[in-house]
Order: C-alpha cells, then structure tokens, then sequence
C-alpha cells in the first residue's frame, strides 16, 4: 500500500507560484492538485517526490509547516508599479546562484593568475554626471553609432557589444533558459537582467528571451551599475518617473550612451509613428521603447503623451516578442559559448586542461556532461 502524507497547502501553493505554473500547467502536471489542498486526498511519497522535481522545490521544504523566506540574493532593483516585486521565481534565483558560483570561481582564478583590479569598477556614483560617464564609457566600449552603422543585423550588434564588454575585463552571459534547461524559460517580464560586481571577476547576466533590442539596452544598463560597483537585479524599464536612484542614474547613462540627446534631436523627423521609431531604433540599435523616452528627454513629448505612447508601444512589443515564441534555439556550439561567456569558458578549460581544475569541476561549470561535449566547447572557442 503507498504511503500518504500530508503537506500544508501553503507549501503546495508556494510550490507552484515559486515555479510559476498556470491553472492549465497545474491541471496537466498535477491533476490532484485541488484535492491536495482541500485535503479530499493526499499525495503519496512517488506523487510528492514528482511534484518536487517537476516545481524545482527541494522535497524536504515541502514538510515545513509554513513556506520559507526566499529572497534575491542581490539588491532587487525591479518595480511592478510602483510596488518591489517580493516573490522570486525559482528559474530567476538559479540562475543568479549558478552566475554566483561561476563568478567565485572566476574569482579565484583571477586571483591566481595576477590579474589586476579594474579601475572602472566603482569609479562613479549616482551623483556622478550622467553625460560625462556615458561619455566614457562609449569611448572604452568602441561602440559609437558610426561603429553600430556597419552593423549588418541586431545580432551582429549584440554579439560586438558582448566582445567589447568582455575585452575590458566583465563577463557577459546570455541566456533565455535556465542553465541549458529549454524547458525552463526566463521570463522577461520578471527580470531583463542583473550585475554582480566585483574589482576583479564582474559579472553580467541578460535575460536571453528579451528582443535583441532590449538586450543591448540592459547590458549597457548593467554595464552600468558595474560602474558603481554595485551588483543589482534590475528590469530596465523607462515608464516610471520616480524609481530607485541607482537605477535612474543607471537609465540616464545608458540612454546617452546609445542614444546621444544632441544626435537624436538632428535625427528626429518630427512625428513619432511606428515607422520613425522603427527607423530611429535601426539607426541606434536600441528598442522603440529607448527611443520613445529619448524623445521624452529631448522634449518632443510631454510626459503624460509620453506615458501613453510608452505603454502602446510596450503592449505592440510584446505581443510581437510571443508571436516569435517556439523559434530554434540555434546550434548548441555557437549558443552555449554565449551562455557561458567566453571569457569564463574559455579559463575553465584552459585551467583544467593544464590540471588546475579537476574534469568533474569543469563539467559542472561549463553545464556539460559528456567529455565530448567538454573537447567540442574547447574546439569551437579556441582553447583545445
């Protein structure tokens, strides 16, 4: 006979809303569920331990007597309104302790070959004058809008973007699922990204499943809070009036990065249709949605008829974003390296390669199982 046991239902509900299932996801991969929580019936052990893994709850949590506190384990800059964003989902706090343990081992192995302290890390402050740091950091990042004209695709431009951060010493990885999990997709609607700064091993993560678009934008935004030397979780939003201050300075300095206010008021052709914030947004590789609040800033909307466009333009792009849903990830060799950052895989397998690191250690780091596909990764970055 199989062994029943009870679960308060607080802890089935946390279960679900921490791996954030639908009523139809909840009906489909545990049709007993109603019954567990008016307690017509109990799971069984089997049940339970599914339940577990298929929520990515720790089985032992699910017998607490009320739902653990679970917080982000970095300053949580996002808002949903007006109001912080106070539940994380599971896929959003692995994917910042999987980025954590890469960056301590980066760390330490940073520190062991003499690698130095960055001096742009920590070099600014909120106080600091916006137009003067994105000044500097256009001209340290190489990507001024005469560089970006040559680029061919939003791809391209991203992928340049991703060399030249990571040529000044910050890792850059970009992922739309967690680890390499397709079934476990990030939400962009719940985070476009996060910094984890550090003097020596910066860290940045971009929400993959993000437009092109909206990635650059984001990582330019960290990029940001990298120059406060401030790790952060940030949305990236340009709606909201007053926000964090970290993260307005942060918007300020990005938006003028990309965007420049004296180029976009010789660029403007007068009326923000569709069709000119398309052009402007090719033109600086930015979303539509940067460009709206750059025409804001340059005064050629008033914030009221800026809000309104915004939340328009922002209703469009999302609706564009899910009809794209389902597409090919691409080939697992030229995705995984993005995943990684390259600069992180690249020192993992040159390490354990030269016995620094042990395969097992490796293995994990890199999310691979199979030597072969450890030797492929080191073939197709270029440190075999």
């Amino acid at each position: 006979m199989s062994v029943r046991v009870h679960v308060e239902p607080a802890l089935l509900r946390w279960a679900v809303e921490r791996a954030a299932w639908s009523e139809e996801t909840i009906a489909r991969r545990a049709p007993h569920f109603e019954g567990w929580l008016d307690g017509s019936t109990r799971p069984t052990l089997k049940q339970l331990e599914n339940f577990a893994h298929a929520t990515h709850a720790p089985i032992g949590l699910l017998f607490l007597p009320q739902p653990p506190e679970e917080s982000v384990p970095i300053p949580d800059m996002r808002t949903l309104g007006n109001r912080a964003i106070v539940r994380p989902s599971v896929d959003l706090l692995d994917t910042i302790y999987s980025c954590q343990s890469r960056q301590e081992w980066y760390r330490d192995y940073a520190s062991t070959h003499g690698y130095p302290r960055l001096e742009f890390v920590g070099s600014a402050r909120t106080s600091s004058n916006p137009n003067e740091v994105a000044a500097k950091v256009r001209q340290m990042l190489r990507f001024g809008i005469p560089e970006r004209a040559s680029f061919t695709s939003w791809q391209e431009a991203l992928r340049r973007l991703i060399d030249r951060i990571e040529s000044l010493g910050v890792l850059v990885m970009v992922n739309g699922v967690v680890g390499a999990d397709t079934h476990r997709k990030l939400n962009p609607e719940e985070f476009r990204g996060f910094a984890l700064a550090d003097p020596v091993a910066p860290l940045i993560f971009i929400n993959g499943a993000d437009t092109k678009a909206a990635q650059i934008f984001t990582m330019v935004h960290e990029l940001c809070h990298i120059w406060l030397g401030e790790s952060a979780l940030s949305d990236a939003l340009m709606a909201s009036k007053a926000d964090n201050e970290a993260e307005l300075w942060c918007n300020r300095v990005a938006a003028e990065v990309l965007v420049p206010l004296k180029v976009i008021r010789d660029d403007y052709r007068g009326e923000p249709t569709i069709t000119e914030l398309e052009r402007l947004a090719r033109r600086y590789r930015v979303s539509t949605l940067v460009v709206l609040k750059r025409l804001y800033d340059a005064r050629f909307l008033v914030w009221d008829d800026y809000q309104q466009r915004y939340a328009a333009e922002r209703r469009r792009v999302i609706a564009a974003m899910k009809s794209g849903e389902g597409a090919s990830g691409g080939d697992f060799y030229n995705t995984h390296p993005l995943r990684l950052s390259r600069q992180f895989a690249r020192a993992v397998i040159t390490d354990t390669l030269e016995g620094g690191t042990p395969f097992r250690d490796a293995y994990h780091l890199l999310g691979t199982k199979k030597h072969e596909t450890f030797q492929n990764l080191a073939e197709k970055i270029g440190a075999a």
